[in-house]
């Protein structure tokens, strides 16, 4: 019997506040980025082996079925569940190269760029490169056999998988690297073994079952499961090691596997070719394909695909001059070789001349350059859903076919679009090279034709491409979508293997049912997503997962795709309030209960998402929404009197500060700390402190002429910098104020002050009051427009969240307004002679930075500074202190610096910069070691001016 509360109660004893049965977090969790609407009864995060095999033993006790998931970037439902959700993605970071760099074990929530961005220094990569590689993990493409733009069918997860280390349903943890593990296994597990030899040796005596797999294994298929390995290997490790890749999730628990890793070329080129029509395209494709050892990938977009986005930013303009009927194809050669890659485009030119373009080839072999494109490639799912119609469903299926078949195969797509009436709403492009074709169609499910329709169309798909004998799934995972199909792709004999393969590992079915194997005809078509509308802005998410990556709250409460949903969720709950539902009331009241913590209170609104986003869709508008909508009455007039009396704001933050220094002097700072610590738990009203919190600022503004001056700067030192100067415990004493002045002084710039400085306030902590900030930045302008000259002289901020906003607001105007790292870049490192320093040291540029394209500027500073090594997490996009929270909510600051402080054990460094007072407090809490703003670094780097 099913007992859901008592497996909750027992899973809590080892696994504490991680497993979660709110409605919530069961249903923002339970979304991922398939078409498919599944709500898990419970939600468990794991962190361990050990986790999972006590999992495995409940479900086993309780006879209730798991499903397990790592980014949920899937396409064809086979990380949804209604049972149990078990989320492995955190805690799952571990990354080792060998010492020959010819192979890399990976966890299983290591995402796939990361990967590539550990073997880049040593000219490798992984095999398989799906466009979601910036989000999908290794678990998941380990377990979708995942491959992509380049890898084709040599390289994916199949042909490139060394060892895997996989939990089965009987808690029995097998490693294929490890000897003595494997040893025991065949040992214990002997009846398995024999089962799966059993079936090779079923398979070898039929000739013709051993032909069929043989040949549907030449081209991309992930339909059922890799039944290839049974006739590719006979020793059973080996048919072990390769049979759970693209098992989705269904046999067991991969958590790391080992890669063979691959020659990533240092050269590369990439050429947009447009031609006439998509048939045009096709006979250039089939061209090309006999050209596999100089091109690594040939993508095609048909017309709708390339209207689809024309809107995107840093779309090539020439997409714009496309006429009806037009296709593209993306393709991409590569070598270590300048000459030979040159070579590779002069003969792909002439074999393709034959046909004809209809717009002048565009040909780069600029990284910067034919990144967009393959940028707006890989984007194209979650941009062509964007434009979908009013209250559509998104559906996605990927097919393959062999060359030869490519033509027809497209053409059959189109055919279809136009039977079932999908011609308007309907884009295919995809793999091109390797025969392998994706489509979309967006149908309003809630009509009935348009329903109808689908269903007819996805089976009448299916019976062609298995005509074919093409892959009714390439790439997707067979999941849900097809797993009514798999019976017809393969035939009744190697279907039965398939259902002996699932016997085999999961002999009670409790390991993520109805994904490849399935009983249920219309599983496809079941349990859909609801098309709700919400705001146009946030209307086009399609909840890919994109942004989830760079979320400073990805690990602690929602992400970006998760607040989105649960406000759809929201949305459609009130508007069904009218049909007197007593559950759904009840839902709804739970939603909202749990939205203030969940939802916005722990939402940095960095924006950050929005940069990963192919839409840019600002997610964290949600939550400003929100708190403007709060920001009423006794709040405004509260808000109104803080501003319009800085001066008095800033002294009582710098008395605050002195008494917080001298209760760490008089106590001590751990009992002053612990002391913290319990107050808090009385009230959160009361601020988080820290042994890294700054001290008051008592250092005197006042300008100091120079005589003979080059230049002048009106330094607007922010409110925040103002109040602050370096903790104790920080490497250089002097506050921001000394140290820019230094700089100005080595450079005879005349520095000015403002006379109001002590009540200026840049308006970036009043965002939530649109009226009082209008007020605030008009009256700034009228002071800083007199003083500078009409924008003759340039004003400098010290804080980048307050440069970034000050500019923004300003940005019409003519006033020349910098953030202080610019500055320092621009106008003052020409008049320096920097002495670099020779230690390690650590680099962050804080979110705000990030968004104004201040990466480069603050890496220039630092390699101008230090010969030492320069070390930045890329991970990390926000830190999660956001202004106030990580005093108030430094849970958030925490979780985000996670994976930060991890980084930064070992590296031998006693410094690290930014240009945020705020984020380096967070940062030096979790590293140990002190960050200051990088004119620290500059200011210490320089022993006089340049003549």
């Amino acid at each position: 019997m099913q007992d859901y509360q008592l497996f909750k109660q027992k899973a809590q004893e080892f696994l504490g506040d991680r497993i979660y049965d709110d409605y919530l977090r069961r249903f923002a969790y339970g979304t991922d980025a398939s078409c498919y609407r599944y709500i898990p009864k419970l939600v468990i995060k794991a962190h361990n082996e050990e986790e999972i095999i006590k999992i495995y033993s409940l479900s086993r006790t309780y006879n209730i079925p798991i499903t397990f998931r790592a980014a949920g970037s899937s396409l064809s439902g086979q990380a949804c569940t209604q049972n149990v959700l078990v989320i492995a993605s955190a805690q799952w970071q571990d990354i080792n190269i060998s010492e020959d760099k010819q192979s890399i074990r990976l966890s299983c929530g290591v995402i796939g760029s990361s990967a590539n961005d550990a073997l880049k220094p040593y000219n490798k990569k992984i095999g398989p490169d799906p466009a979601t590689i910036s989000t999908a993990m290794i678990g998941g493409i380990v377990a979708n056999n995942s491959s992509g733009m380049c890898c084709g069918v040599k390289q994916n997860s199949y042909n490139t998988i060394r060892s895997i280390r996989v939990i089965l349903g009987d808690g029995t943890l097998l490693d294929t690297s490890d000897k003595t593990n494997i040893q025991s296994f065949l040992h214990t597990h002997s009846h398995l073994i024999n089962a799966l030899l059993e079936l090779r040796s079923h398979i070898l005596q039929d000739d013709e079952l051993k032909s069929l797999i043989t040949k549907k294994y030449r081209i991309k298929n992930t339909t059922g499961y890799s039944i290839n390995a049974l006739i590719d290997f006979c020793d059973p490790i080996d048919i072990i090691n390769h049979i759970f890749i693209g098992s989705e999730g269904t046999l067991g628990f991969i958590s790391a596997c080992e890669y063979e890793c691959i020659e990533d070329f240092s050269h590369k080129a990439c050429a947009l070719l447009f031609y006439k029509n998509i048939a045009d395209a096709t006979r250039v494709v089939k061209i090309l394909a006999n050209m596999e050892s100089i091109i690594a990938a040939a993508e095609i977009m048909d017309y709708a695909s390339l209207k689809s986005v024309q809107k995107s930013k840093d779309v090539p303009e020439i997409i714009r001059q496309i006429k009806p009927g037009n296709a593209c194809i993306l393709l991409q050669t590569q070598s270590n070789d300048k000459k030979i890659l040159q070579d590779n485009l002069e003969i792909i030119s002439q074999n393709i001349q034959d046909i004809p373009t209809v717009l002048p080839p565009q040909i780069s072999a600029q990284e910067d350059i034919y990144n967009h494109w393959w940028k707006i490639r890989k984007g194209l799912l979650p941009i062509a859903a964007s434009s979908r119609r009013k209250g559509s469903c998104v559906i996605t299926e990927d097919i393959c076919f062999r060359i030869e078949d490519l033509q027809k195969g497209v053409s059959m797509i189109g055919d279809l679009f136009e039977k079932y009436g999908f011609s308007e709403n309907g884009i295919i492009f995809g793999h091109a090279l390797s025969g392998n074709i994706h489509f979309i169609i967006t149908p309003i499910l809630s009509d009935k034709k348009e329903c109808e329709n689908f269903e007819k169309l996805i089976e009448e798909m299916a019976q062609n491409v298995a005509a074919f004998g093409g892959s009714i799934k390439a790439e997707h995972g067979t999941g849900r979508m097809v797993a009514p199909f798999v019976e017809l792709e393969w035939g009744k004999k190697a279907y039965e293997i398939n259902q002996k393969i699932k016997q085999i590992f999961d002999p009670y079915n409790l390991i993520n049912p109805d994904v490849i194997i399935s009983n249920d005809p219309s599983i496809h078509t079941k349990n859909l997503k609801s098309t709700t509308q919400i705001q146009d802005y946030l209307d086009a998410c399609m909840e890919c997962g994109f942004c989830e990556k760079i979320c400073p709250s990805k690990n602690l409460t929602l992400t970006p795709r998760q607040r989105i949903t649960i406000h759809r969720e929201i949305q459609r709950l009130q508007e069904n309030l009218h049909s007197n539902s007593q559950q759904d009331s009840l839902l709804l009241e739970e939603l909202k209960k749990g939205y203030p913590y969940l939802s916005d209170e722990t939402c940095a609104v960095c924006g950050m998402c929005a940069t990963l986003c192919p839409l840019e869709i600002p997610a964290g508008k949600i939550a400003l929404t929100t708190r403007a909508q709060n920001a009423q009455g006794i709040q405004e007039k509260f808000a109104r009197k803080i501003l319009n009396h800085m001066n008095t704001t800033t002294s009582l933050m710098r008395f605050g500060l002195k008494i917080a220094d001298l209760g760490s002097n008089l106590l001590g700072q751990d009992t002053f700390l612990a002391c913290n610590n319990s107050l808090r738990k009385i009230s959160h009203i009361i601020p988080k402190l820290s042994k890294n919190l700054p001290r008051k600022n008592i250092y005197k503004l006042q300008n100091k002429p120079l005589s003979n001056h080059h230049s002048e700067v009106i330094y607007f030192t922010t409110c925040i910098n103002r109040s602050f100067s370096p903790a104790k415990n920080m490497p250089d004493s002097r506050s921001i104020q000394e140290v820019f002045e230094s700089l100005c002084q080595k450079t005879n710039t005349q520095l000015i002050y403002p006379d109001k400085i002590h009540s200026m306030c840049c308006g970036k902590a009043f965002i939530n009051y649109e009226k009082l900030l209008k007020e605030n930045t008009h009256k700034n302008y009228l002071l800083l427009k007199t003083l500078s000259k009409n924008g003759r002289i340039p004003i400098v901020l010290d804080h980048t969240a307050c440069s970034t906003h000050f500019i923004q607001m300003l940005e019409k105007t003519e006033l020349q307004i910098y953030d202080l790292n610019l500055y320092i870049q621009k106008y003052l490192i020409p008049h320096l002679k920097i002495q670099p320093i020779s230690e390690n040291i650590g680099l962050y540029t804080m979110c705000a930075g990030k968004k104004a394209g201040q990466e480069k500027i603050m890496l220039s500073l630092a390699k101008a500074c230090t010969k030492g090594g320069i070390f930045i997490h890329k991970d990390t996009g926000c830190c999660g202190f956001a202004g106030n929270k990580g005093f108030f909510t430094p849970e958030l600051n925490r979780s985000a610096l996670e994976d930060f402080g991890k980084f930064y054990q070992n590296k031998n460094i006693q410094k690290g910069f930014g240009s945020s007072g705020t984020c380096e407090i967070g940062l030096s809490d979790i590293t140990g070691f002190g960050w200051q703003h990088i004119a620290y670094l500059v200011d210490s780097c320089t022993s006089r001016s340049k003549n």
